[in-house]
């Protein structure tokens, strides 16, 4: 699993540095006005940087664990994994306002200390909900083939 975390914080680095790019880009050359830059953008360049993540998940991190890969599980798992995203936002966004008023600390501090609890809960779902590993169907019946073999 320590393989896998270090997989995890890779990936979400890489969706900071989408984040962080996409964000510049919309807020520099596309929208112009406060709620362009301050709603618009980040809300544009969040869900391409949760793409990111997703893909670097599902093909990378937890490819093992997806069996049956087409458009209809792909979507599926896809629509969980931004659920999922969202609920570690809030968390994070949690935290972060928390950290502010216990300690009075820079927003640039909270965020990375709030940044270490939801990314540790955005791992644990990923890991144990999106991804969940499922159990193999062909185990089950090889065991109810060999009871056939029983003589009474």
């Amino acid at each position: 699993m320590a393989i896998k975390y270090i997989k995890f914080v890779a990936s979400r680095l890489i969706g900071t540095l989408v984040d962080t790019m996409v964000l510049w880009v919309l807020s520099s050359y596309i929208f112009s006005t406060y709620f362009g830059h301050y709603l618009v953008a980040p809300t544009i360049s969040f869900e391409i940087a949760v793409f990111s993540n997703f893909l670097l998940s599902y093909y990378w991190i937890w490819h093992k664990r997806i069996s049956t890969k087409n458009i209809k599980t792909f979507i599926a798992r896809f629509v969980i994994f931004n659920i999922s995203c969202v609920l570690g936002f809030i968390v994070k966004m949690a935290f972060l306002l928390l950290f502010e008023k216990l300690y009075g600390w820079d927003v640039i501090f909270c965020n990375l200390a709030a940044l270490l609890i939801s990314g540790i809960v955005n791992f644990v779902l990923a890991e144990f909900v999106v991804f969940k590993k499922r159990p193999s169907i062909i185990e089950p019946v090889n065991e109810m083939e060999s009871l056939k073999n029983i003589t009474y």
